[in-house]
């Protein structure tokens, strides 16, 4: 969080799921830190259709069908560096699309709809 606290288009808070702490843009709410590994990603349903295959393929994520959040399970310097990327991505998906009137209805997180087991 702290590495990505410091780029100008992001700002801290609490996460509206009231679990952990949130990274906002001016649209919309970007990345939820739920613990210290676990941190769910709003990258949009059209940008995770967008990269399906490469975000499948990968350990670190975890997806919800319909959900325009992915959660991404942080055992490594590379899934940090695999976040960061998509938070890159995620602030221009959420540019390119208008913000919803009245507030983010069904643009809830993933926290509680995913199961991260360890990498063995």
């Amino acid at each position: 969080m702290e590495r990505l606290e410091v780029w100008p288009d992001l700002s801290s808070g609490p996460a509206s799921c009231g679990a952990g702490r949130a990274l906002r843009s001016v649209h919309s709410e970007i990345v939820h830190f739920h613990s210290d590994r676990d941190v769910d990603l709003h990258l949009t349903v059209s940008a995770i259709r967008r990269f399906h295959d490469d975000l499948q393929e990968s350990t670190a994520i975890r997806m919800v069908p319909g959900s325009g959040w992915v959660t991404v399970h942080l055992d490594c310097d590379t899934d940090v560096d695999l976040l960061m990327s998509l938070v890159s991505a995620a602030l221009k998906a959420h540019q390119n699309r208008p913000s919803p009137a009245g507030g983010p209805a069904g643009n809830e997180c993933n926290f509680r709809r995913v199961t991260v087991l360890p990498r063995g």
